[in-house]
């Protein structure tokens, strides 16, 4: 079966990066741009990953240019106004497309395995979310508009359960 732990991606430093280094966590994917309306996410990004981190809680960001061409500048670029702008200590990957042809194939399974809205499989714009439990299975699709903090919920819930209710399907509490 296809997991989050299939893939492997490039790192803003251009290392390979099996992304089951983060088996058994749950995790946040989402394609960020520096110079998006949705920027300021990050800020609230990065507090979910503060404050969920050391209960098994990551954040993997994927800069995409895609969306009007928001995330012009190189690696080095990204890296600086991350680090600068939001303090940003989660892992951030290397430029990538997330539709079309050219797509990372990460993102082609998020897009086939949780639509968007009426059954869209194309991520419409910058800082889509994709939330993965533990079993590295998707949970669910949040759009660009869906702040951060509002994901608290649905991360506390995928945190609390088991091994054994990802495999069943059961929800906690």
């Amino acid at each position: 079966m296809t997991s989050m732990y299939s893939f492997s991606a490039l790192s803003l430093t251009g290392e390979t990066i099996d992304l089951a280094r983060w088996r058994g966590q749950v995790a946040l994917l989402v394609n960020v741009a520096s110079h998006c309306g949705f920027t300021p996410q990050y800020e609230g990004l990065q507090a979910l990953y503060r404050d969920y981190h050391e209960r098994g809680f990551t954040l993997l960001a994927f800069p995409c240019n895609q969306f009007g061409r928001q995330e012009p500048g190189d690696a080095d670029a990204i890296a600086s106004f991350c680090a600068n702008n939001y303090a940003v200590s989660f892992p951030l990957f290397a430029k990538i497309e997330v539709n079309g042809p050219q797509a990372h194939p990460l993102f082609k399974w998020l897009e086939r395995d949780k639509p968007g809205i009426f059954g869209t499989r194309r991520i419409k714009w910058n800082f889509t979310k994709f939330l993965v439990g533990r079993d590295g299975q998707p949970i669910r699709r949040y759009g660009s508009r869906t702040r951060p903090d509002s994901l608290r919920h649905a991360i506390e819930r995928a945190l609390a359960a088991t091994p054994a209710d990802a495999e069943t399907g059961a929800t906690p509490g």
